[in-house]
């Protein structure tokens, strides 16, 4: 009887060498492991673009400091001037343009309007994102509806009808009551917080007994924080620029600084473009410092936004 012999063990075979993946080569201008080479004619079109932004300004800077003749001889004048204090002192004492009042105005306008679009938006947004009630679709929608609508063109004759009615023409609250409320700012933070608030984190907050108010504003306030910075700015910015309104509810004893620099423009300043300029670069001023102050969090609301 044969008996079978078992088979010999095999001695393991060598692991291969790991063949290492071949390096990428890097190609300038283009994206290699989530790397970005710019090229040099990528840097010299972006220097081109951002030149073409700020040389407005700086030469509105350059008139506003220097005479009307300077600034429109051949050559024109390319450096500013040492005259930006007297124009400044010109265009503030001058009784026919009262630029303080119209910063006052502008100012107590602007601030109330962004507080309200900010803090009613993100109220509005985190309804629609994260509570369940009947008719959401519907009142959305209809939010979504009032975007479409252009209020300045086909609104302004209804709303110039109803400040006759309270008896507000010449009053800041006509020029305030109006756009307390902002459709793109509720669906801006919808749809923010809908990324950016994960419905775990709610329904632990509900288990620990919060509160749907305490739930807003312990834990939705801060996760909003990048998008509310940049509502508030562009809203800002939206009603310090605003003219049409202002215009037709106001008069020129109780202007904002919009129609405070028409005065100068069409009223004592007509013949001196320096002092309008001068007059136009103290408009911008708030809104360059909120630019300086608050430009790193917008690019991170706005860089986050997008991540998410």
């Amino acid at each position: 009887m044969s008996t079978a012999t078992a088979p010999r063990p095999t001695a393991p075979a060598p692991e291969a060498a790991k063949a290492k993946p071949p390096r990428k080569k890097r190609h300038k201008g283009h994206e290699t492991d989530g790397v970005f080479a710019p090229t040099m004619m990528t840097r010299i079109g972006l220097g081109f673009v951002a030149l073409l932004s700020v040389f407005p300004l700086y030469w509105m800077l350059v008139i506003a400091s220097r005479t009307t003749s300077d600034a429109s001889g051949f050559p024109p004048a390319l450096l500013p001037g040492g005259n930006l204090g007297e124009h400044v002192r010109a265009v503030f004492s001058h009784p026919e343009a009262d630029l303080l009042l119209g910063l006052r105005n502008s100012f107590i306008i602007t601030g109330t309007v962004t507080l309200s679009v900010v803090l009613i938006s993100t109220l509005g947004g985190f309804a629609f994102a994260k509570l369940k009630f009947r008719g959401s679709k519907i009142l959305m929608g209809t939010v979504l509806f009032s975007m479409m609508v252009p209020l300045q063109q086909l609104g302004i004759v209804p709303l110039y009808m109803i400040m006759v009615e309270l008896e507000w023409l010449d009053t800041l609250q006509a020029v305030i009551l109006p756009f307390l409320v902002n459709g793109f700012g509720i669906f801006l933070m919808r749809q923010y917080c809908q990324q950016a608030v994960p419905d775990e984190i709610i329904e632990a907050a509900r288990i620990d007994g919060a509160s749907t108010f305490g739930i807003w504003w312990r834990i939705v306030l801060p996760a909003l924080r990048p998008a509310m910075v940049v509502l508030g700015l562009l809203t800002f910015m939206l009603n310090w620029n605003e003219f049409l309104w202002p215009f037709m509810v106001l008069s020129d004893q109780n202007p904002t600084i919009q129609l405070a620099i028409r005065q100068a423009s069409t009223a004592m300043f007509s013949a001196d473009m320096s002092l309008v300029f001068t007059c136009t670069l103290i408009s911008i001023i708030p809104i360059a410092i909120l630019f300086v102050v608050f430009g790193r969090q917008i690019v991170h609301g706005i860089m986050e936004g997008s991540g998410k």
